[in-house]
């Protein structure tokens, strides 16, 4: 039976929670929360699970070398230190991703053109021959992480970062990422148990997630590539079975979801979309104004979406926010309604208390994560206020 060994599945601020969790579902082993990822162990097999069926991780890596350097001569050695040939050959491709957080080296850049150095003069030492550096499709990536004096050598097993799903084509301007979509959703509570709607759903992402949730269809099923494919001891078999067990594991839906868009483009998009994901039994979208709908469903209705920013379209802030509140309060009893914003400021203008805001960031931009409860049996919006929530990041507060 192969040997364990450590792996770390990075994440956005505020996941850290979800994706331990997902990790422990799966049967990792020694799960174990930080800041932006969560360590823990697992074999060969379960490495090829976690890229394929996770939804909250950015990238898993699998660290293979560690060492102290304050300087660049023991960045140099220490690189020099791994057995490289055994990962790469000289007629091979790699690529190095840096990240320092170190008063010794202030660059990215620096450290991974010495650390390339390091790889290549190994290779011209022992072979005469030296491998290339491709930076779009590589056979190897690299991760080097700098905290201090502490060196972390990785190798990427994903490769392109795991939000690029595979079914996703056709964008519109500064569509959310998936990885954020599917955390936001499971955040959100959204098990596929009631009928799910995104009334602004863009090139429907939220739309895709949500299926995927609801049906457990794997995440990354539709990814082309990982890493691990151009590695030594890549195992296709293993991979194949691992695949086919979890998509034994996809269920039933009974439910409906449904995304609106006032713009035909935003919709043929989405439609293209959801047909690139073979979820368009499950998802239905129509070019409609949320501001102009209401309520089509009987009972519970989970809606999740995120409203255009200023810089995104032409919008007066104060007036639209008050719309999205005006329109849950009056056409959309019985339904628990999540909304990201990175425009803290417009939230006053919603006109409804949240329940829950939770800390999030968007495309760099801090931003919240609210939900408000319409209630079913009254024209007037009955109010729970509840704590602010901070059980799923360090600081929630607005």
């Amino acid at each position: 039976m192969e040997d364990n060994f450590k792996m770390v599945a990075k994440t956005f601020f505020g996941f850290e929670e979800i994706l331990a969790k997902e990790l422990q579902m799966l049967g990792a082993q020694n799960v174990e929360q930080g800041v932006r990822m969560v360590s823990f162990k697992g074999d060969k097999g379960f490495m090829y699970k976690a890229n394929l069926a996770l939804r909250t991780a950015l990238k898993i890596l699998k660290p293979i070398y560690f060492f102290k350097a304050n300087n660049e001569q023991a960045l140099y050695k220490g690189i020099s230190g791994v057995n490289w040939s055994k990962l790469i050959g000289a007629n091979q491709t790699f690529v190095i991703d840096t990240t320092v957080h170190s008063e010794y080296f202030n660059h990215s850049e620096f450290v991974s053109q010495k650390c390339k150095d390091a790889i290549v003069d190994q290779f011209r030492e022992r072979t005469g021959q030296r491998p290339s550096i491709d930076k779009v499709h590589p056979d190897l990536r690299i991760n080097i992480h700098i905290d201090k004096d502490q060196v972390s050598v990785a190798l990427d097993t994903s490769g392109n970062a795991l939000n690029q799903r595979g079914y996703r084509t056709a964008t519109n301007i500064a569509p959310i990422n998936e990885v954020l979509a599917a955390g936001i959703l499971l955040l959100s509570g959204w098990d596929g148990q009631t009928d799910f709607l995104d009334p602004m759903c863009g090139s429907g992402t939220f739309l895709a997630e949500a299926a995927m949730i609801a049906c457990n269809i794997p995440a990354n099923i539709n990814r082309k590539e990982f890493a691990f494919e151009k590695w030594n001891d890549w195992d296709n078999n293993l991979f194949d079975a691992i695949s086919d067990s979890l998509l034994k594991r996809v269920r039933e839906f009974h439910h409906t979801i449904k995304g609106y868009d006032k713009a035909p483009s935003a919709v043929q998009k989405a439609k293209d979309n959801i047909k690139n994901a073979n979820l368009d039994d499950y998802i239905t979208i129509e070019e409609n104004n949320f501001f102009d709908t209401e309520k089509t469903t009987e009972g519970k209705l989970h809606l999740v979406f995120n409203p255009p920013y200023d810089e995104r379209l032409d919008i007066h802030m104060e007036e639209f926010y008050k719309s999205i509140g005006d329109t849950l309060k009056k056409n959309y009893p019985g339904t628990n309604a999540w909304m990201i914003t990175a425009n803290l400021e417009a939230l006053k203008y919603v006109g409804l208390k949240p329940s829950r805001k939770i800390k999030l960031f968007n495309a760099g931009l801090e931003a919240r994560l609210v939900k408000y409860e319409m209630y079913e049996g009254s024209k007037r919006t009955k109010f729970q206020v509840v704590p602010e929530d901070n059980s799923n990041t360090p600081d929630a507060s607005l």
